[in-house]
């Protein structure tokens, strides 16, 4: 099962963009945007952008 987990997130980009990472997550666009200010979801501010950090979130979803 974890090998299955990893060779679907190394099929996604470095970043992804935070509504994708919900999407993902199965959880709302808002929900997400909440753990990412409460620095629950693993993120990188780029030009103004907020990004979910692919490898931390796969990380944090095996744990």
């Amino acid at each position: 099962m974890k090998q299955l987990e990893h060779n679907a997130f190394d099929q996604l980009p470095l970043l992804l963009a935070v509504p994708r990472a919900a999407a993902i997550l199965g959880i709302s666009r808002a929900a997400a945007y909440r753990l990412a200010a409460s620095g629950e979801l693993p993120v990188r501010r780029l030009g103004g952008r907020v990004y979910v950090v692919t490898a931390e979130l796969r990380d944090l979803v095996a744990s």
